[in-house]
């Protein structure tokens, strides 16, 4: 049992200076500049075992931002409140994830870059089910206001939870391309566009004819 824990302690050792290698190098040199095998130099390990981790570059990206996406999943559903609207739950865990982008925003720029096709790699799968929780989130609330009555719609709760999901991903593209992050004018922005969704355009039947 002590051989065990001794071998899992250096397996996490080993990880977290590889995390903390990678983190430093991509703030100092940027991603692009930055090689693997200057990471796993940095964080004294050989190029066998930084691939043991993370299969590529693009990969260890990921398990530094997939850390602290998965606690912004957790955080955001404890500030969910039964009592407070749909925008303003809506709000509440949009925010989260925008304060985190903003501790350290050139490496969540690369990260946002990356993320477009991120397909393949160990960390790939961890990420794209952190996407799903934060998507099932919206859908969750979205069901709720349904339920509630606060919104009516015809549509399911995961298509107009798709709509907010997509203007989230958009806008906080956007929001981190600026050289001042704002997180109060963000949200403002933001919330006035989910309030479009919310409130709908009442379009003219004219707005709303496709060509034959």
């Amino acid at each position: 049992m002590k051989r065990e824990s001794l071998r899992e302690k250096n397996k996490e050792d080993k990880l977290l200076r590889i995390k903390n290698a990678a983190f430093d190098l991509f703030l100092s040199k940027g991603f692009d500049d930055t090689t693997t095998r200057e990471i796993a130099a940095r964080a004294g390990v050989g190029m066998g075992t930084l691939f043991v981790y993370a299969e590529t570059k693009r990969d260890l990206l990921f398990l530094i931002v997939n850390d602290g996406l998965e606690l912004c999943i957790t955080d955001s559903r404890s500030t969910v409140r039964n009592e407070s609207s749909l925008l303003a739950n809506l709000m509440v865990v949009l925010r989260r994830h925008y304060q985190y982008f903003a501790e350290n925003p050139v490496l969540s720029r690369a990260a946002l870059r990356e993320m477009y096709f991120y397909q393949s790699g160990m960390q790939a799968e961890r990420f794209n089910q952190t996407r799903h929780k934060l998507r099932h989130l919206l859908i969750d609330l979205i069901r709720s206001g349904l339920e509630k009555g606060m919104i009516a719609s015809s549509e399911e709760p995961e298509l107009i939870a798709q709509v907010v999901f997509a203007i989230y991903q958009v806008d906080l593209r956007i929001w981190l391309s600026s050289d001042r992050l704002d997180i109060e004018e963000g949200m403002d922005r933001l919330r006035r566009q989910i309030e479009v969704v919310l409130r709908g355009l009442t379009p003219k039947s004219q707005a709303l004819i496709l060509p034959s």
